[in-house]
């Protein structure tokens, strides 16, 4: 049956697609959830380890990046984490809060995913998975989108497509090729919230540390993350590093503080005063992981640390409170949780998200370049800016 028409149509049924479904469909408008994937929400599947780390209760401006900072305010002021952590209790889905506000399904992330249908379906909402968009064209008054099942028509049309990070599950740059082709600037794409890769020169020496996890605060000159680290047989990973990671440049160092809280230089020296006789590597290891012990005083020659001069003691301490290191670059967009990048905001209403050039077309979720941090604040942008759009379209 050619020429369907919708008042809106939504190609992406992740997170955001399916926020802005529900929320539209109950303004008494015809909406269309079009995805090429034969599942929807499966970044919300794999999330938290399978229980979805749905919110965070901190989320704020501030744990976003994006060229134009202030553009996610409205949409976050009006969609708060409480709204979504209501709608989750509402279906009677057990939860709990981890470190630094970031809260999880006692269960599994699939509750989610059924809430989200759950609640499109009330809206009266069609869904088609396994359908791909060949085109999409604007007539006088209409968007056509053209699929491999039939040729759609609606007043209405929102990419929610997301950006290409984890390409194995499908992610895919459609939403950026079609801003481009209707005129729209796209602030270039890069991975965001990834594991950072160690230079050939690092990755024998290290080898023997691939595992080792310790608590760290990671930072460069513009920001610091007090979080777990974990060496990997590629790099760095762990949520630190995932952390810096989207404010790092290639060609930049980052440091490493193994043990933030404490001053290691001035502990050594009370060592060498107060435990003269024992040797230096017993000392670190009453402290890190003793494999990272074990690497950081292989070189040492001393049986004892009463022996060791200060520059020696120097040079043992900054490997563990400021050990720099220069990544080769990140594992890219196979391993990357989002995209940093993406639509450009100048190109969008903060309040509805709607394109500034082209009436009845809108960006959400992440195709649009505002990037969370790790914990929540993803899944955040996208409830609140698909609760935008579904209020507006």
């Amino acid at each position: 049956m050619p020429g369907m028409h919708f008042d809106v149509i939504i190609i992406g049924a992740g997170a955001a697609g399916m926020m802005c479904a529900a929320v539209a469909g109950k303004r008494d408008r015809s909406v269309l959830l079009i995805d090429h994937a034969d599942k929807p929400g499966e970044k919300i599947r794999i999330s938290g380890g399978g229980r979805c780390n749905f919110t965070n209760i901190h989320c704020g401006p501030d744990n976003f990046i994006s060229e134009n900072p202030h553009f996610c305010k409205s949409a976050l002021s009006r969609y708060s984490p409480y709204d979504f952590i209501d709608l989750v209790e509402d279906y009677g889905i057990a939860w709990h809060e981890k470190t630094l506000g970031q809260l999880f399904c006692d269960g599994r992330s699939q509750q989610i995913i059924d809430l989200l249908l759950n609640e499109c379906e009330k809206a009266g909402n069609e869904l088609w998975l396994g359908t791909e968009v060949i085109d999409v064209r604007k007539s006088e008054t209409d968007f056509v989108v053209t699929t491999n099942r039939q040729s759609l028509t609606c007043e209405t049309l929102v990419i929610a497509t997301g950006g290409p990070s984890i390409p194995k599950m499908g992610a895919t740059r459609f939403g950026y090729k079609l801003a481009e082709q209707f005129g729209i600037n796209v602030i270039e794409p890069v991975p965001a919230l990834v594991p950072l890769t160690f230079t050939d020169d690092l990755k024998a020496p290290l080898k023997t540390l691939s595992g080792v996890s310790i608590t760290s605060r990671v930072h460069n000159d513009r920001t610091s993350f007090d979080e777990d680290l974990l060496f990997t047989h590629r790099g760095l990973s762990g949520p630190s590093i995932l952390q810096i990671s989207s404010y790092w440049e290639p060609g930049e160092h980052i440091t490493i503080d193994m043990e933030p809280n404490v001053d290691i230089l001035e502990a050594l020296k009370t060592a060498r005063t107060e435990k003269p006789r024992q040797h230096i590597k017993t000392i670190i290891t009453a402290r890190i992981a003793e494999r990272l012990a074990e690497h950081i005083c292989k070189d040492v020659k001393k049986a004892r640390i009463a022996d060791m001069s200060d520059p020696e003691l120097i040079n043992i301490a900054l490997q563990i409170n400021g050990w720099q290191v220069k990544p080769a670059g990140t594992e890219g967009f196979r391993t990357a949780e989002v995209t940093k990048g993406g639509v450009d905001t100048n190109e969008l209403s903060s309040k509805t998200m709607q394109c500034q050039k082209i009436p009845g077309l809108y960006f959400i979720g992440e195709v649009v370049d505002v990037t969370g941090h790790l914990g929540g604040h993803n899944f955040q942008w996208a409830w609140a800016s698909g609760y935008a759009a579904g209020q507006a379209v």
